[in-house]
Formats: C-alpha cells, structure tokens, sequence
C-alpha cells in the first residue's frame, strides 16, 4: 500500500482526527491511536485498521512514554485546543527537538493563531467563520448545515491528511519534519474554493437559494416522486436540459427558455408536479442511459446495492457485517485495504506496542502499577 511503514500516532478526539488516521491507515500506515485511561468507551468510529494504547498524559511517567513514542514515529495528530499540548510538555518544540523527522499536524477548529484560537467550537461554528455557510440553504429560508460533513471531515480530517502526506513527501527530500496547523476554518473555505473564484460567472443571480447550483434553478434540484422517493436532477447544460425534458414528456417549444430566472419558480413547479405522477423505479426506466442527468436518490441504506456501486465495489463489509464506503481515489498499483477487523478496545494493545518500542516487561508493569498506563485485553469467552 502507499503508506506502508509510516508510523503515525493519533491521540484521541472526536470526528475529524479519527477521520484523518483512518485515512493514513487504509492506504497502509501503521496507526496508533493514544487513548486516555478509564474511558468508559471510543468514541472514535472511525478506527479502522488502528491499534490502542491508554496513556495517563496526566502522569510525568505517562508524557515520557508518549515522548519514546514519537521518537520513532513519522507522524502525530493532534486534536487539541491551543496550548494544551504545551501544558503538558509535549508541545512541537520538544518532540521535533528529540525527532526532527517527525510530522506534528495539529487540527483545531480555528488553527493556532488568532483571536478564536483558544475557543471552544462544532463543525457549525467553523462552517459560519468561513463564510460558506452562508450559502447553504433554500431561498427565504435560514442558513442550513450538511450534517457536520464540510467543515469536521472535509476541511479537517481529509485536508490534514493531505497536509500530512505532503509533508512526508516534502520530508523525503529534506529529511526534515514540520508542523502542520490544520484549521478547520480555512479548510472548509478553502474546499469552497469555487464560491469565491466563481463570484463573475453567470451562476450567481441573487441570495441564497435562487442561483444555479443551490436549488434556485428548476433543473439543479431534487423532485418527489409518487411513492415518497425522490430523484436528482442535474440537467444544466442546454443539450441535457432537453433530453430532460423530453423524458418528462414536456414540450420545449411550449416552455419559457432554460436560463429565463423569472420563470424558475413557475417551472420548478411544473417539474414538481410532472415527477409525482410515477414511481422512482419508472422514472429511472426513462432516464438510465440517457444523457439527461437525472439520477435517483438512492437511500443510504441502498447505496450499497445501487447497480453501479456494485459493480465497482464501491462498499465492503467488515467482520462484525457493518457496511461502509472503500477508500478512495483507487490506485492501481498500490490500492488502499481497508481492514475489516472490529475497532480496537480502548488500550488493547498497550503492552504490544510498548514492547515493539523497546519497554521491558519490568517497566511495563512498573508502568501499569503506577497508573500510566492501561491495558484492556479482550478476554476469550472460552
């Protein structure tokens, strides 16, 4: 895999640093995730092919375990808020001093620098900090968040992991490490790039929810159909736009011209109700093979089995039969493999991997005496 033999150290936090080691795993890192003791469970679901070790950051003993830690890993994620890190020692200053190869990539919400640096904040708050949130929603209507998708995992956890592997390639050539300073703010503004450079094409007419490609437009919108599902249109350039039409048994002649904005409204209704009056299934006997962009909405539950999406195998299922989506991009000679063992226990694999990092049984115990440590072996029902 592309990532074989990198060491990657993710301490535990919530959605975007989990989403970050998974991705650095399923292309073949080797992922530690740094769990805190007496947890009373993970809440990282996306621990995909990682191993656990609990650490009591709170113990001088346990801070020097995760410092001999870096000392022979390429990579640490670092979910914190500003300056805890720092308070416990372990800030970049002294783990780059012990390994300077090492890739310290910190992701915050609002980065490192700058008047919000030290607050607390969701996905909503730094979606509304990059300005893209404003954008989201249907005319008239307030402003409407994408789940925690766009400013979490797309500006977070994704744009981490490509700083990540940009770094490791910069390092090959440097054989120096860096730090990275993910903000979730500007990852979410920079994967909305396109709303700031595109602001002097004819795509934006007015506010939120009447231009081209956030519902304002009668053929860039989702239709009801008559058993309760729904169908995607997408039909915007002129030649799909009428094939579109065509399939809806309408009459382009009779209709106002496709980029008439007054006459949005008006035909967004007639499409409204041309789609309610068959099923998803017949609507996608018109439309499949066509060059209509029309697509059914298929639900999540469904993804899985949706033809084209077999045919790829574009999901697999783990050992305990829990759907999920293959990684992604594809790549030919080294194709990630996601793992499709069950998550790892909260510091299953502590003493293994103090072991592989030069620990003696002794200092292990010592260790697990003292509180530093834990270990959490799953226990055989036989």
């Amino acid at each position: 895999m592309a990532l074989k033999g990198v060491r990657v150290l993710e301490l535990a936090g919530l959605a975007p640093a989990p989403y970050c080691g998974m991705i650095l795993a399923d292309f073949g890192a080797q992922v530690i995730r740094v769990d805190k003791m007496k947890s009373i469970g993970p809440a990282d679901s996306m621990a995909r092919g990682k191993r656990s070790i609990a650490i009591n950051l709170k113990s001088p003993a346990g801070v020097t375990v995760l410092k001999k830690l870096c000392e022979k890993s390429d990579v640490l994620i670092e979910p914190f808020r500003h300056g805890v890190m720092e308070k416990l020692g372990l800030g970049p200053e002294i783990l780059l001093r012990d390994n300077p190869k090492l890739i310290y990539a910190r992701l915050t919400g609002y980065g490192q620098l700058g008047r919000y640096a030290t607050v607390a904040g969701h996905d909503i708050n730094y979606l509304a900090l990059s300005g893209v949130l404003s954008r989201l929603g249907r005319k008239h209507e307030k402003p409407y968040m994408p789940i925690n998708l766009l400013a979490d995992f797309a500006g977070g956890g994704l744009m981490c992991a490509m700083g990540i592997v940009m770094a490791l390639f910069e390092r090959a050539r440097s054989g120096q490490g860096q730090v990275i300073d993910s903000s979730m703010v500007e990852g979410a503004a920079y994967v909305g790039s396109f709303l700031w450079t595109s602001q002097n094409l004819p795509v934006w007419f007015t506010s939120r929810g009447g231009n081209l490609l956030d519902g304002g437009a009668p053929f860039y919108d989702t239709y009801k159909t008559s058993d309760g599902r729904f169908m995607a249109v997408g039909s915007i350039e002129p030649q799909f736009y009428s094939t579109l039409l065509k399939g809806l048994g309408l009459d382009e002649d009779k209709l106002p011209g496709q980029m008439s904005v007054p006459d949005w409204d008006e035909m967004k209704t007639l499409f409204q109700d041309t789609f309610l009056k068959k099923t998803q299934a017949e609507w996608c006997k018109i439309f499949d093979g066509t060059e209509a962009c029309v697509t059914p909405v298929v639900e999540f539950m469904d993804a899985a089995q949706h033809p084209h999406n077999a045919d790829r195998a574009s999901y697999f299922k783990n050992d305990e039969n829990e759907t999920s989506p293959g990684p992604a991009p594809i790549l030919s000679r080294t194709p990630a493999i996601p793992s499709r063992r069950r998550n790892p226990l909260i510091g299953e694999h502590t003493e293994e991997i103090l072991l592989e990092h030069g620990f003696s049984e002794e200092k292990i115990s010592e260790l697990r005496s003292s509180g530093s440590i834990e270990s959490n072996k799953l226990q055989s029902n036989l």
